[in-house]
């Protein structure tokens, strides 16, 4: 019920103009959220780095809704993958295509894509292609694989475990030894679409790791780069240890060497966890999130933590 109840707050445009009034409200989320500016990010990467873990940087914003927004949301990902290149740090970029405009234009998104995508070739850096909800997922995937056709390597995908879809969908990305991020999902999804149990999310999540480092041992897959920028194929996006330990042991039956396999997290989440996984040699990937446009992941992270939400209820009626 509170997951679903926040997830709503994540679209709610009253909400939005409520919470992020609130000085209490950013003290909270900046937990999670590097700040809102690029330098703040290019920091938190560093110290990062530092501890032997990689980093996507995110700049935040989603659902744009006219061709000039999404141009000013393409030239700040421009701009990010520029201070990325100047800094030296061990990052790479993520982006959400209703950032760059698919609700408004397909075309115009792809296009925006292509830019992104392409300043990130010229400085070998690779760019990942975030998933949002159910609706856009063929339409993500298209473009995506767009950027192929293009003549473009440096480009993968975010897959969601809670959608029936996505054995299929992995099956096919396989082939070409894309890069997929696998999360568990962070959006309220009909029955018709996801299950809706938390075990047959788990469940789904453990056979779909199963599938992506499989495919990387017959395929010999890239491992992650040196630099830190490339991902391995198999990107388990995660902080529960179930399924860690799982990917490990999985991983260790096929013989896969570490670098083959890569544990991304959440910036704020299991900071032991991430330390400790780069310790015992596995690559390790962080998200972190910058900009103003912090209010939807913001309100997305309380709903996958029942902990966070109850602590900002608490402050929130305090005042």
């Amino acid at each position: 019920m509170l997951r679903s109840f926040f997830i709503y707050l994540s679209k709610a445009n009253w909400a939005r103009r409520l919470v992020m009034g609130m000085s209490l409200a950013w003290r909270m989320a900046s937990r999670f959220i590097a700040g809102e500016k690029l330098e703040d990010a290019i920091q938190v990467i560093k110290t990062l780095n530092a501890n032997g873990i990689n980093a996507t940087l995110d700049h935040l914003g989603e659902n744009t809704l006219s061709a000039e927004n999404a141009k000013s949301a393409t030239k700040d990902i421009l701009a990010a993958l520029d201070a990325l290149q100047q800094s030296g740090v061990r990052a790479n970029v993520s982006v959400k295509l209703t950032q760059l405009g698919l609700a408004v234009d397909p075309k115009i998104c792809e296009e925006n894509l292509a830019e992104i995508v392409g300043r990130a070739a010229s400085y070998n850096n690779f760019v990942r292609v975030d998933m949002e909800d159910a609706q856009v997922t063929q339409i993500t995937l298209d473009i995506m694989r767009a950027m192929r056709r293009r003549g473009f390597e440096n480009v993968g995908i975010v897959i969601q475990a809670y959608l029936y879809r996505s054995a299929e969908d992995i099956s096919q990305l396989v082939q070409d030894c894309y890069s997929v991020r696998l999360c568990k999902g962070a959006y309220k999804e009909p029955a018709s679409v996801a299950f809706p149990k938390k075990k047959d999310v788990d469940a789904n999540y453990d056979k779909l790791a199963a599938m992506l480092m499989d495919a990387a041992k017959k395929q010999g897959c890239p491992v992650t780069s040196d630099d830190g920028r490339f991902p391995p194929m198999p990107g388990l996006a995660t902080h529960d240890d179930q399924r860690i330990n799982f990917a490990k042991e999985y991983a260790r039956k096929l013989e896969l060497p570490q670098r083959s396999i890569e544990f991304q997290m959440l910036n704020g989440i299991r900071r032991d966890l991430q330390e400790q996984l780069a310790r015992d040699g596995y690559p390790v990937r962080v998200y972190v999130p910058y900009g103003t446009e912090w209010y939807p992941y913001y309100m997305r992270r309380l709903a996958e933590r029942p902990a966070n939400v109850w602590f900002f209820i608490s402050n929130f009626f305090r005042g």
